[in-house]
């Protein structure tokens, strides 16, 4: 196998905690954030459940220390939170001292903004710069400005698998010698916009969701955001730095099956498995966990299981689980708080349970890990799909 990007810090707010540490206590002692609406004001406050970041707009702006007259949305905030943990994590106190990146996913960008504004600010133009935030590329820069950097900043914007592709052109970044040090990640807030389109594609459940359950009804939406610092060996042998894990494959495909639907035979995230593979030099057997897209939908769950057995054939599929009944799909943030989870489970030689889960699927004999499980862990395997057919398979690797 390749020796891979090395990961040396990493930052997480979600519906489960507000640092790395919180969250992963809420994974091992099945501490789920999934509850009713507080936040959002909307006529489906009490049909759905989602998964909250516990935190007002007025905490987040007294924590970052903003003044009143700022236009940070909720997406920014959140991931500026992340952000700072993740630099400060990776023991970094000169942001521009080597060939810095950052590279931010999300989808929903500043839209909590303009939801509040949209009908005012053509007769008030003091609210125009609140509408100014709505553009995903708002968030990054917001980012950037707080961390002070000055390098390349941009944006990724493909669904679901947004994150998970802003991790890839990282460390391809690295690998190829563009950049020195890259913080990858993404950041999403829920707004009326996201429940109320997801409510309209009859995918949202009005329970808890269940990945890989035959009854299966849909899934709970949620917010979070995740950020993780790549740097390149030569950063790491000049501060003898502790790498935490490392990136060690990624793939990409596109389904092209559908916009909102993935092929029922899981083409795509076949071949960003198949893909990642490659990259990475290792051998399907060698995966030790897979933390599954595992949305809970009937269309994903079936999508995905059959390519996860398209890609093991013959061979018993390695211990999955879906994390998503802890924090709610997040969309963009998804596969950064999820490299999150993987990291940590490789640290600490354990696969999460996939909670919720009571009967098989009819169409295959997959079954999730649905207790906390202690073994050791080399390798895992992390899977993110976004509307469009974009498909996005990354594996991190013990250091």
């Amino acid at each position: 196998m390749t020796k891979g990007v090395a990961i040396t810090g990493m930052g997480i707010v979600s519906a489960i905690g507000n640092t790395v540490e919180e969250n992963y206590v809420s994974l091992i002692e099945n501490k789920i954030g999934i509850a009713q609406i507080q936040h959002i004001s909307t006529v489906h406050a009490n049909v759905i459940k989602v998964g909250e970041i516990k935190k007002t707009n007025e905490q987040l702006i007294a924590e970052l220390r903003l003044d009143e007259t700022n236009n940070f949305s909720r997406t920014a905030m959140i991931g500026t939170l992340a952000a700072r943990q993740a630099v400060k994590n990776a023991g970094i106190s000169s942001i521009n001292e080597f060939r810095t990146g950052l590279i931010s996913a999300t989808s929903v960008g500043g839209m909590d903004m303009t939801e509040k504004h949209y009908y005012d600010y053509f007769e008030k133009p003091e609210l125009v710069k609140y509408i100014t935030c709505h553009d995903g590329g708002d968030v990054a820069d917001k980012i950037a400005e707080e961390l002070g950097l000055k390098g390349m900043v941009t944006t990724i914007s493909t669904a679901c698998s947004s994150a998970a592709n802003s991790i890839m052109l990282g460390a391809r970044l690295i690998k190829t010698g563009k950049l020195d040090r890259v913080i990858v990640g993404g950041a999403d807030a829920l707004a009326k916009f996201t429940i109320n389109g997801f409510k309209t594609l009859m995918i949202l459940s009005d329970d808890y969701n269940k990945p890989f359950d035959n009854n299966r009804k849909g899934l709970n939406l949620g917010e979070a955001a995740a950020y993780l610092v790549l740097e390149s060996d030569e950063i790491v042998a000049k501060q003898n730095k502790k790498v935490l894990a490392r990136v060690s494959g990624y793939g990409n495909a596109n389904d092209a099956f559908h916009q909102t639907a993935s092929s029922e035979n899981g083409d795509g995230a076949y071949l960003a498995m198949k893909k990642a593979f490659e990259v990475s030099g290792l051998k399907p057997s060698e995966i030790d966990y897979i933390n599954v897209h595992g949305t809970a939908t009937p269309n994903n769950d079936l999508s995905e299981g059959r390519a996860l057995k398209r890609i093991y054939e013959d061979e018993k599929v390695p211990d999955f689980s879906s994390t998503k009944p802890f924090t709610g799909h997040t969309l963009a943030a998804a596969a950064a708080i999820e490299a999150v989870y993987s990291v940590l489970a490789i640290q600490n030689n354990v696969v999460y349970p996939n909670l919720n889960f009571e009967t098989q699927m009819e169409e295959f004999d997959l079954q999730p890990q649905t207790s906390l499980k202690n073994k050791n862990i080399e390798h895992v395997l992390s899977n993110s799909f976004g509307f469009g057919g974009n498909c996005s398979t990354l594996i991190f690797s013990k250091s």
